[in-house]
């Protein structure tokens, strides 16, 4: 009787998964590419790969009740204020199509169960962390500023990336300050890093050429000075950007603020 049930039970699961697996196909395959993508297939996607859906729901969510929930109210009710997708990635995709009427609830139920399981993939979520890594690495090569740590995030950036999310609910005059905030610390900075650049190529060039130490110090010293102000740029953003968000906005920054 065991075995009987057993099998049973192990039929069953096959059954769901390749049911899952048929599902995803015919309803999602044909905008949402459900292999690893490469960066050559990224100009031509229609829609982020199921890995990279999955990947950002993940970000945002831990309970897989709540995820299921998720997935299904926005296959039939999408909106770009629930998306989990940087707010750019809205913009060049838009928003997808409503599945209401064109597929049952159980069969949704049944997809949100497939993808929760199958995605995303190990092989993406790897590429993801070097992209990072190296994106990291690179920020830091160029960065202006004598402190580049998470915990002194960049705020701007963080909300631009999220800014027409309602879980994070910024209204149009928030907006508005948060623009100016953001143009007046790129417009300063990117000033300095310019400065900084060529100071910095200065340096290396009279080091390469073999010249004395002594010869590029006040050079050194210039190039410490603008980064110094840049650092107090970045500061006077972070709290000039506290300054208009509200408490429960401030939260929705906590998981990027590595304290």
């Amino acid at each position: 009787m065991k075995k009987t049930l057993l099998l049973l039970s192990l039929t069953t699961t096959m059954m769901f998964a390749s049911n899952g697996s048929e599902l995803i196909k015919t309803n999602c395959a044909s905008c949402h590419t459900l292999t690893t993508p490469t960066p050559n297939m990224i100009p031509t996607m229609k829609a982020p790969a199921m890995d990279a859906v999955m990947f950002h729901i993940n970000l945002g969510m831990s309970d897989k009740k709540e995820i299921k929930a998720f997935i299904m109210d926005y296959a039939i009710n999408p909106n770009a204020s629930k998306s989990v997708c940087e707010s750019n990635k809205v913009q060049q995709f838009g928003v997808m199509p409503s599945l209401k009427g064109k597929i049952s609830e159980k069969d949704l139920g049944i997809i949100a169960d497939h993808m929760m399981a199958n995605f995303p993939t190990p092989e993406f979520v790897a590429m993801i962390n070097e992209i990072q890594r190296n994106d990291k690495m690179n920020a830091l090569i160029n960065s202006p500023f004598l402190i580049n740590q998470t915990a002194l995030p960049h705020m701007t950036k963080i909300l631009i990336e999220n800014w027409d999310k309602a879980s994070l609910g910024l209204n149009n005059e928030q907006k508005e300050k948060l623009l100016v905030v953001r143009k007046e610390t790129m417009s300063a900075v990117m000033k300095i890093k310019k400065e900084v650049k060529v100071l910095e190529a200065e340096i290396i060039e009279a080091m390469v050429d073999g010249e004395e130490p002594k010869s590029v110090y006040s050079k050194v010293n210039e190039v410490a000075k603008l980064k110094a102000e840049a650092t107090r740029v970045h500061l006077n953003c972070i709290a000039d950007t506290i300054t208009v968000l509200s408490e429960e906005q401030l939260g929705f920054i906590v998981p990027f603020w590595d304290f």
